[in-house]
C-alpha cells in the first residue's frame, strides 16, 4: 500500500501529453503560474536558508532541456542545487501566444531578452540579485558543469551546519 501513491502520480503525468511530442515529455509546466511556483519556493528558501534559482524557458527550446539534463544529472551541480537553492522552472512560451507568465518577466527586468534558458536568482525575500545569459554556461553542444557550479558558487549563501 504504501507504494500505490507514487504509482498514481506516475500514472497521472503520464497522462499528460506533452505540449511538443517530438522534444519529449514537458520540462516546464505550461498550466502553472510561475508566481505561485516562485512564492512557494520563496517560502521554502526562507526555511531553509537557500536562495531561489529561477529557470525561465519553454518545452520546445533545446537548449532548455539541455540546461535541465545538466542541472538534474550532473552530481556536482545537483547537489549544489539541492544543498543552496529551491529550483522553478518558469514557462515563458510564446510561439503560439503571447509570453506565459509575461507579467514575471516585466517583473524581473525582462530577463528573457538574454533568450531563453535564462536564470535569475532571487533572496529569500524575493529580491532578484543577478540574471545569467545562459549562453555563457555553454560549451559546444551542452552547457559545462564547472560554468554552472561557478555561477550557483558565486550566488549561493554560506552553508549553514
Amino acid at each position: 500500500m504504501r507504494f500505490l501513491l507514487p504509482l498514481l502520480v506516475l500514472t497521472v503525468s503520464l497522462g499528460a501529453a506533452p505540449e511538443y511530442p517530438r522534444m519529449g515529455p514537458d520540462i516546464y509546466d505550461v498550466h502553472a503560474s510561475g508566481a505561485r511556483q516562485i512564492d512557494a519556493a520563496l517560502a521554502q528558501a526562507r526555511a531553509g536558508h537557500k536562495r531561489v534559482l529561477v529557470d525561465f524557458g519553454a518545452n520546445w527550446c533545446i537548449w532548455c532541456r539541455r540546461l535541465n539534463h545538466t542541472l538534474e544529472a550532473n552530481p556536482a551541480v545537483a547537489a549544489k542545487l539541492h544543498d543552496s537553492f529551491m529550483v522553478v522552472l518558469v514557462d515563458v512560451n510564446s510561439r503560439r501566444e503571447a509570453a506565459r507568465n509575461a507579467d514575471l518577466i516585466r517583473k524581473y527586468g525582462n530577463p528573457v531578452r538574454f533568450g531563453i534558458p535564462v536564470l535569475v536568482v532571487l533572496d529569500a525575500d524575493g529580491r532578484l540579485l543577478t540574471t545569467k545569459d545562459s549562453g555563457e554556461l555553454e560549451e559546444g553542444n551542452h552547457h559545462s558543469p564547472a560554468k554552472i557550479l561557478d555561477f550557483l558558487s558565486r550566488w549561493s549563501l554560506p552553508l549553514v551546519r
